[in-house]
């Protein structure tokens, strides 16, 4: 298992840092591990006051100072880590180094901004997200699990991104523990507070009887869960199910992971930009920011 670490000095970054050292155990046998470290290029009208050999020096310098306590993070866990530097935009650079190195995953950390403040800040972890087709781990600033097999969270919307998420769980099992839990979580529409846009404004979905509703709402989770279910299974997994209701994904996912105290939430995402988060309701984004 190939991993990516991109790393920036920050406790968010420590934190994805520390998450792989914590599973470098369970890991270490099969797992190659490269930090990756992105310096901002300059300008020209920089280089040419300062000249060429300055400014590499510095950027050298800069990300030796990032990298080399992560390095030792990790040998303390027992893993050895390549390292890596290079000069561009972050979140592009991660995309596309991942790319290079084959990549199986890309592990960091995020201070979870909404779609409107991911704009504002321009979060590395928002354009990764959106522009890089390698699965991400995206960790908070927070405790990391302690618990070697964990409680995973696997938010299905139907889609085809969800097997591809159930599989990369299987294969990578050891990633998660011995005997890890895995949340099979998908959310119905609650067609009793639902309302269609018209033009005269938005009004009410034609009623339902009860029973309709609890059925329609059975046949759509049955549907979104039973091929994820049957892969995990088969392979061993304990799997859980929490059929959701709400018309907002994202909250009702988010509400869940915490009140379940899951360690680690897996889900597709279909990869949007910041501005299209906004306008769509990009459930990862929402998830991720909150």
């Amino acid at each position: 298992m190939r991993i990516l670490v991109p790393v920036d000095g920050s406790s968010f970054s420590n934190s994805a840092v520390a998450f792989i050292a914590s599973r470098a155990a369970l890991i270490q046998t099969q797992a190659e591990v490269e930090l990756l470290n992105v310096q901002y290029a300059v300008s020209n009208r920089v280089v040419r006051a300062a000249g060429r050999q300055m400014v590499d020096d510095f950027q050298t310098s800069e990300a030796s100072k990032v990298l080399k306590p992560c390095v030792a993070s990790l040998k303390r866990a027992g893993l050895v880590a390549r390292t890596q530097f290079i000069v561009g935009s972050p979140g592009a650079a991660v995309g596309k180094a991942a790319a290079a190195y084959a990549a199986d995953l890309i592990v960091m950390g995020s201070h979870g901004h909404t779609g409107f403040k991911s704009v504002l800040f321009g979060s590395v972890t928002q354009a990764v997200l959106a522009s890089c087709t390698t699965p991400v781990l995206v960790l908070r600033d927070g405790a990391i699990p302690k618990r070697e097999s964990l409680r995973v969270g696997l938010a299905l919307d139907g889609g085809k991104y969800d097997l591809a998420a159930a599989k990369f769980v299987v294969k990578h099992h050891e990633l998660f523990g011995a005997q890890p839990t895995v949340t099979l979580m998908h959310v119905v529409p609650d067609l009793l507070n639902m309302v269609m846009p018209g033009l005269l404004g938005s009004k009410p979905v034609p009623g339902f009887e009860p029973g309709q509703i609890e059925s329609m709402q059975q046949a759509a989770f049955e549907q979104a869960v039973a091929a994820p279910r049957k892969l995990l299974e088969a392979a061993g997994f304990k799997v859980d199910e929490a059929r959701l209701t709400g018309n907002n994904p994202g909250d009702e996912i988010a509400v869940r992971v915490k009140k379940n105290k899951l360690d680690l939430l897996v889900m597709g995402s279909h990869g949007r930009g910041a501005l299209r988060s906004m306008t769509l309701g990009s459930v990862s984004t929402r998830v991720a920011a909150t």
